[in-house]
């Protein structure tokens, strides 16, 4: 064995670790306004938690949603959850 190799198990490898991906998809889902409910926006806004929208989107949220067209799978369920406790319908205003 040569003094010039190194001994097995001993290497100096670098170790890279994969990133986590908190988006999963087509890229579609970052083009959207989601629904999340809102206590949990509130709880991410103080710890910085992921929050996890109706569609199934896990992200951080950290931009206005009112600059971007809501997301159709979030809508579309969204709808099918019904009018909600506030006694009113769809049409009601």
């Amino acid at each position: 064995m040569s003094t010039l190799e190194p001994e097995r198990g001993t290497g100096t490898g670098t170790l890279v670790e994969p990133t986590p991906q908190t988006s999963h998809g087509d890229g579609d889902h970052e083009r959207f306004a989601h629904y999340v409910q809102k206590d949990k926006i509130m709880a991410s806004a103080l710890d910085g938690t992921p929050v996890v929208a109706l569609c199934g989107k896990v992200w951080v949220p950290g931009r206005d949603p009112k600059k971007y067209p809501v997301c159709p799978m979030c809508k579309e369920i969204y709808e099918s959850m019904g009018a909600g406790d506030d006694g009113k319908g769809k049409g009601d205003k």
